[in-house]
C-alpha cells in the first residue's frame, strides 16, 4: 500500500475528512442548544441561563477555531492531491464549495467575532441576534458541502463541453436527493453528537455535585429529549439514502458509454474498497444498535432529577430544595451517570461509519459515471504521496489533539474557568450567589 499513490491518497482523505467532521458536528450540535438557551436568558432576564450561555459558548468557541483551522488545511489537500475534479467539474462541485467558504470566513465569522467580544457592549437582542446568523451560517455552511457532495454521488444540472462539465441547471444541483437526504442525515446526526455531549459534560460535574447554576441539570434534561427524538430521526434519513445508490444518475452516459460504465465498475474497487465498506457498515450498525439501547434510557434521569422535595427525594439521597447537587450525590447516583461520560463517541463513530460507507459505496468512482478515482488524483510519485500522507495525517492528529485538550480542559473546569466566563469585575453584586430561578428548564 505505501508504494500505491492512490491508496495513500485516499487514505489521507479519509483520515482528515472523519476528524474535519469530528469539529463540524460538535459545531452544527452545540449551536441550536445554545441560541435556544440565550433566547430564554434574555427573554427571562435569567444570569443562570446566561452564565450556561457563557459555559457552552466556550466549548463551542474553541471547537469552532480549530474546525476553520482544519477546514483550511482540507481545501489545500482538495487541491493539491485532487486536482482532476477540480479540472473537469470545476464549475459544478468546486461552486458550492465557493460560496461555503464565502460563508464561513465572512459572514458567519464576522458576527462569531461580535457575540465574542459584544458581551456587555451591545443590547442583549442585538447581541443574540448575533449567535442567530452564527448558526444559521453554520448550517448553511453544512449544506453547502453537502450539495458538493451529493453531486458526486448523483451528478445532475449540468452539460459536458469539451470534457469540461457546465452548470446548466442551478436548482438541480440544489434540490438534488442526494444532497437533501445526506443534509437532513448529517443535521440530525451532529444534533444527537451536540445532545450526549452535553450529557456527558453534566454528568461530569453532577457527579462531583457542582451545578449550584443548574447548568447541567438543565444539559441533562435537553439531552433526554433529545434523545428520544434524534435516532429515530438519523435512522430514517439514513435510511432514505439507500435508494440513490442503486440508480444511475440522469446524466449517466454524458462522459462514457453503457459498455465502458460496465468496464470501469467491474474493475474498479477492489479489495480496499471492500474492506472499508464492511468496516463502515459494522462500526455504523453496531454504533447505531448500542444508542437505541442508551437513547431510552437517558429520559429515566428526568424524574430523578426532578425529585428534588420531600420523601422521594430523601428516598432517593438527594439533598432538598436548592441545595440539589450542590454537594456530591448518592453513589448509585454517580455510578447511573458514569456510562454518560462516554456516550459522545457513539455518535461519532455512528456518523464516521456511515461517511465510509456512503462514500466507498460509489468507488471505483468520485463523480459517479463521469470522473474514476484514478482519473481524478493529481499524478504523483509513491514518495510523494508519503510525504503529503505523513504531513497531513500529522497536522490533523496535532489539531485534534489540541483541540480535545482544551475542550477537556475547559468543560472539566465549568461556567466559572472557561473562555467566556464570565469575569469577576463583570458579575456585580452578588455575583456569588446563585441567580433565582436557578432549577425551571
Amino acid at each position: 500500500m505505501l508504494e500505491d499513490p492512490l491508496a495513500l491518497a485516499r487514505l489521507q482523505f479519509a483520515f482528515t475528512a472523519a476528524t474535519h467532521y469530528m469539529f463540524v458536528a460538535l459545531t452544527l450540535g452545540l449551536a441550536p442548544y445554545i441560541l435556544f438557551t440565550q433566547f430564554v436568558a434574555v427573554l427571562r432576564g435569567d444570569r443562570s441561563r446566561m452564565l450556561s450561555v457563557r459555559f457552552w459558548g466556550g466549548l463551542y468557541l474553541v471547537n469552532y477555531g480549530m474546525g476553520v483551522l482544519s477546514g483550511l488545511v482540507m481545501e489545500l489537500q482538495l487541491a493539491l492531491n485532487w486536482s482532476g475534479i477540480q479540472e473537469t467539474f470545476g464549475y459544478t462541485f468546486a461552486a458550492p464549495l465557493a460560496i461555503e467558504t464565502m460563508t464561513a470566513f465572512f459572514i458567519e465569522s464576522t458576527f462569531l467575532g461580535l457575540w465574542i467580544f459584544g458581551w456587555d457592549r451591545m443590547g442583549r437582542w442585538a447581541h443574540l441576534f448575533c449567535f442567530l446568523v452564527v448558526s444559521l451560517t453554520a448550517y448553511g455552511s453544512a449544506w453547502w458541502v453537502l450539495v458538493s457532495n451529493g453531486f458526486l454521488r448523483h451528478p445532475v444540472g449540468f452539460e459536458m463541453v469539451d470534457g469540461v462539465a457546465h452548470l446548466t441547471d442551478p436548482m438541480a444541483l440544489v434540490t438534488n436527493p442526494a444532497a437533501v437526504l445526506a443534509f437532513l442525515h448529517v443535521v440530525t446526526g451532529a444534533m444527537t453528537v451536540g445532545a450526549l455531549v452535553v450529557a456527558a459534560v453534566s454528568a461530569y460535574h453532577l457527579r462531583r455535585g457542582r451545578d449550584e447554576h443548574g447548568i447541567f441539570r438543565r444539559g441533562i434534561r435537553y439531552s433526554a429529549i433529545m434523545m428520544c427524538v434524534m435516532p429515530m430521526l438519523v435512522v430514517s434519513f439514513g435510511g432514505a439514502q439507500f435508494q440513490i445508490f442503486g440508480q444511475d444518475p440522469p446524466t449517466s452516459g454524458l462522459t462514457y458509454t453503457a459498455e465502458e460504465i460496465a468496464t470501469i465498475e467491474a474493475s474498479g474497487g477492489g479489495g480496499l474498497v471492500a474492506v472499508a465498506n464492511l468496516t463502515g457498515d459494522v462500526v455504523m450498525m453496531t454504533s447505531w444498535a448500542v444508542m437505541f439501547f442508551l437513547g431510552p434510557l437517558i429520559p429515566l434521569f428526568l424524574p430523578l432529577l426532578s425529585a428534588r422535595r420531600g420523601r422521594w427525594g430523601r428516598r432517593l439521597g438527594l439533598a432538598p430544595g436548592p441545595e440539589l447537587f450542590s454537594r456530591p450525590p448518592a453513589r448509585w447516583i454517580r455510578w447511573a451517570l458514569a456510562p454518560l461520560l462516554v456516550s459522545p463517541a457513539l455518535p461519532y463513530l455512528a456518523s464516521i461509519g456511515g461517511w465510509v460507507y456512503r462514500e466507498t459505496n460509489r468507488q471505483p468512482w468520485v463523480v459517479v459515471h463521469h470522473l474514476t478515482t484514478a482519473d481524478a488524483m493529481t499524478p504523483m510519485s509513491p514518495a510523494a504521496a508519503l510525504a503529503s500522507f505523513t504531513f497531513f495525517t500529522l497536522a490533523f492528529t496535532v489539531l485534534a489533539v489540541v483541540t480535545y485538550t482544551l475542550l477537556f480542559r475547559y468543560a472539566r473546569r465549568g461556567p466559572e474557568g472557561g473562555p467566556l466566563a464570565e469575569r469577576r469585575a463583570d458579575a456585580g453584586p452578588g455575583a456569588d450567589e446563585p441567580a433565582a430561578p436557578v432549577h425551571t428548564f
